[in-house]
């Protein structure tokens, strides 16, 4: 049975018009709402992804954008994750302690520190090489210390509505090869 995908949104949620939402819709996932989508802490934001992890049945894939990235990997610091969750698709992780967060988005450096532990599920990271809230590097080490797959997505900006993705085919292609590095080898495809 293919898991359940579960949206974990950044800042302000994602709008009508953010890949998230249209997958949200088109994949029957679940979503997590955050009662302050525009102040995260660790904490609460790891606190409101575990009452929907813990109310969505079965085997779940986490998709993070951005800040729901950091929600994700401080989420699975604090609690050690949970054997339904499979996998994670963290897109476009946002750099809280990058120096010029406190001007861009201050409530974002209440995510700091990043944790830079491996994640206890497989994951894939996908980067822009000219993202405004994350240095390519940076988002490279994030691979690295939460030892998840990396691709670029080459210059594409935040990857989000503003930077013209909307549904982002090419990010379904990419879900699809974390769905496949799930798929028990027992399960036959046709």
């Amino acid at each position: 049975m293919t898991p359940t995908l579960v949206i974990v949104p950044g800042l302000g949620d994602s709008g009508p018009d953010h890949w998230q939402t249209l997958w949200e819709h088109k994949f029957s996932a679940a979503h997590v709402r955050q009662d302050d989508p525009d102040h995260p802490t660790p904490q609460t934001w790891s606190g409101r992804l575990q009452d929907v992890i813990d109310a969505t049945p079965g085997d779940l894939i986490l998709v993070g954008h951005s800040c729901g990235v950091l929600n994700i990997v401080h989420w699975a610091h604090l609690t050690g994750g949970h054997p339904r969750v499979k996998g994670a698709l963290l897109v476009a992780p946002t750099d809280a302690e990058q120096a010029d967060m406190p001007v861009l988005y201050p409530a974002v450096c209440a995510m700091a520190p990043v944790p830079l532990t491996p994640l206890p599920f497989p994951a894939l990271v996908v980067a822009s090489e000219d993202d405004p809230f994350a240095g390519f590097e940076r988002a490279q080490a994030f691979a690295a210390a939460w030892e998840a797959e990396f691709i670029s997505a080459g210059p594409a900006g935040h990857i989000n509505a503003a930077s013209g993705h909307g549904d982002w085919p090419e990010g379904e292609v990419l879900l699809s090869e974390v769905l496949h590095a799930w798929t028990p080898p027992d399960i036959v495809r046709f």
